[in-house]
């Protein structure tokens, strides 16, 4: 698995210096995220996350839960060729994006920065503006700093959970091996999982605790949700069946059309003798 940051390629500080004539234009355009194989996902994205993608985690000193998106390096199977998000739920580090927040000095403050290398991004004026006449941020940025606050706060939480798994020493490193149909065989490693029997063996008082705070239902997600990686394989399956199908010769165009007349013939005798 790799590090997913790198979809940001020039994340500077939003500023009326800067952006006076900047707008944004998002949409359901994921282009974007074309080369990435997973995203972290916050916990309180479980609940909606585990019914579509396989939540794992990744990391070492700093473990941190992801959902993967492909099998191979730089392949994103929820994106069609159109660049719209084949699931239902979209992971919220996807659709914060081109926005993200930079510290400076080691979370004390936050700065919001927009990529600007955005295909989104312009100065035609094309979709919200960042700043009114006057400089000041429009609503549309005030809602953008409402949520990536939001997603900080989230993110805290995530790494008190996430640190809590680790001291319980739940996890095991995983490897998923999926097999095509022409005998190829791909896996995917890198990452690490809930060990089923070490939860069972916890203490009473222990999951009694993480009951409490709804961290049990988050680990329960999280083993449920690994058999999304059958819907990985399909995605792949199918996207290798499509390449395969493009790849099939065509009949020559004049041939075709001579098949086609034929068949009109056909229908058209079929028709006088009917």
């Amino acid at each position: 698995m790799t590090t997913q940051l790198l979809i940001y390629e020039t994340a500077v500080p939003v500023s009326g210096a800067r952006h006076a004539d900047a707008s944004v234009q998002a949409g359901g355009d994921y282009a974007f995220a074309r080369k990435v194989n997973s995203v972290p996902l916050m916990a309180v994205e479980f609940p909606n996350a585990a019914a579509e993608y396989a939540i794992v985690f990744a990391g070492q000193d700093a473990l941190m839960p992801a959902v993967i998106l492909g099998v191979r390096s730089n392949e994103n199977l929820y994106l069609g060729d159109d660049g719209k998000w084949q699931a239902t739920y979209v992971p919220a580090f996807v659709r914060r994006y081109p926005f993200v927040f930079s510290t400076p000095d080691n979370g004390k403050t936050f700065m919001l920065c927009v990529d600007e290398a955005f295909p989104g991004f312009n100065r035609e004026g094309r979709g919200q503006k960042l700043f009114n006449d006057d400089k000041k941020p429009t609503p549309y940025v005030d809602n953008v700093l409402k949520f990536l606050q939001e997603y900080q706060a989230q993110f805290l939480r995530t790494q008190a959970f996430c640190k809590k798994v680790k001291e319980l020493d739940l996890l095991e490193p995983m490897q998923a091996q999926i097999s095509m149909g022409s005998g190829e065989k791909l896996s995917l490693s890198g990452f690490w999982a809930v060990s089923r029997t070490k939860l069972k063996a916890l203490s009473g008082d222990k999951l009694a605790e993480l009951a409490k705070t709804d961290e049990l239902e988050l680990l329960y997600l999280h083993l449920n949700s690994m058999r999304n990686f059958n819907v990985v394989r399909e995605k792949l399956t199918a996207q290798n069946r499509g390449k395969e199908a493009d790849k099939a010769p065509r009949a020559p165009a004049k041939a075709m059309e001579a098949k086609a007349a034929a068949g009109a013939n056909g229908a058209a005798k079929r028709a006088t003798t009917d």
